[in-house]
């Protein structure tokens, strides 16, 4: 038995043994030449953002090529010890391309990849450290979520100011983080930065949940907020977020979704609280999946470096249909418009929360404090 094999038998032991059994989602191909791809979920599907938005975009890959391709998902769970053997024993199968997404799969990423240098990784919505490793064979992509949420900010901002909001809900803006980490924060300072064009003075209450998958705790911070006078949340925390959600709905107030369009994903399953979400922030995961395909497939994937893609790749942005159709007066829609414009001409310049020094960005949160 050679050492690869050896190694190979251990990790699928090591899989076997775990007492969680992964969950796996996969579409066969028949074509002979069909190309493979994964995509490994670092926690769970349901989450109503990045996973199920990723595991969406598999499925837009699948009904683009069909019997040309086969697809698969697996969930590896919240225990972060399974992940490692998980990459390395997908990486020592035919897999074509190996897709993950967020920060935290960023380390695991950086070990695996280059044990397997004739193998294609792709992370989504995370960075390698590519000036300090031979990391080629990585494409990374990430979002100017900061341009997304600057829109945000607009039209949040707005409502209160234009009395669609009324007073009686609230006199401030609500921000409620995963973290306090800096892919968070780029939201963050693009929203202060986006209400601050409208109302100068403008009082947001930031809170940071410690973790994206409680969404109980999410729930009881945004509470907290809207007893204190805020009109509308933000909430930017994956799970954790969805409480915000709960709590707009119990408090009879306004949320803003993230990622995907919060307000269509449960306009069925939980329509009071559909209600309550007045517009989300696209990250569009499942677009830029599918777009990465593409672009391999067409050898024009730039392997071996980070892409910012934003509004111009139309990669973020304001879900405009639903709730928020109604609530923005055409006055308001113009102007986020030109925003929009602005900000993609260079007319309109937006900080990152990745930029921006850590006074700087204290400085900033002390000044909207309510």
């Amino acid at each position: 038995m050679t050492a690869m094999t050896r190694r190979s038998a251990l990790r699928a032991m090591m899989l076997a043994a775990s007492t969680s059994v992964l969950a796996v989602a996969a579409t066969g191909a028949q074509g002979a030449d069909a190309k493979k791809i994964v995509f490994l979920v670092n926690g769970n599907l349901g989450d109503k953002s990045y996973f199920d938005l990723g595991a969406k975009g598999m499925d837009l890959v699948k009904q683009k090529y069909g019997d040309q391709v086969e697809t698969k998902v697996i969930e590896m769970g919240t225990d972060q010890t399974k992940w490692l053997p998980t990459f390395q024993d997908v990486s020592e199968q035919d897999y074509d391309l190996i897709i993950a997404c967020t920060f935290e799969i960023s380390d695991i990423m950086a070990e695996v990849a280059p044990e397997y240098p004739d193998k294609t990784y792709v992370l989504i919505d995370g960075v390698m450290p590519y000036d300090k490793g031979d990391y080629g064979n990585v494409y990374s992509v990430v979002y100017k979520q900061n341009e997304g949420s600057y829109l945000a900010g607009i039209f949040a901002a707005s409502l209160l100011k234009d009395g669609v909001v009324p007073g009686s809900q609230g006199t401030s803006l609500g921000f409620l983080g995963g973290m306090d980490i800096p892919i968070i924060n780029d939201f963050l300072v693009g929203y202060v930065e986006g209400a601050q064009s409208v109302t100068p003075d403008i009082k947001i209450a930031i809170s940071y949940a410690g973790t994206f998958n409680d969404a109980a705790k999410g729930k009881e911070l945004a509470l907290a907020q809207y007893r204190a006078g805020t009109a509308i949340g933000f909430n930017v925390a994956g799970l954790t977020g969805v409480g915000q959600l709960a709590a707009a709905k119990e408090a009879d107030k306004w949320a803003l979704g993230v990622n995907s369009d919060q307000e269509l994903i449960f306009k069925d399953s939980d329509p009071a609280m559909a209600a309550k979400v007045a517009t989300s922030m696209l990250k569009k995961v499942d677009v830029t999946l599918a777009r990465t395909y593409d672009l391999f497939l067409e050898g024009k994937l730039p392997i071996g470096t980070v892409e910012a893609i934003g509004l111009k790749e139309e990669a973020v942005g304001l879900a405009e249909t639903g709730n928020m159709a109604t609530l923005a007066p055409p006055a308001l829609k113009q102007k986020l418009d030109e925003a929009k414009v602005g900000i993609i001409s260079g007319a309109i310049k937006v900080s990152s929360g990745f930029a921006i020094d850590q006074a700087a960005l204290d400085k900033m949160r002390t000044a909207v404090r309510p």
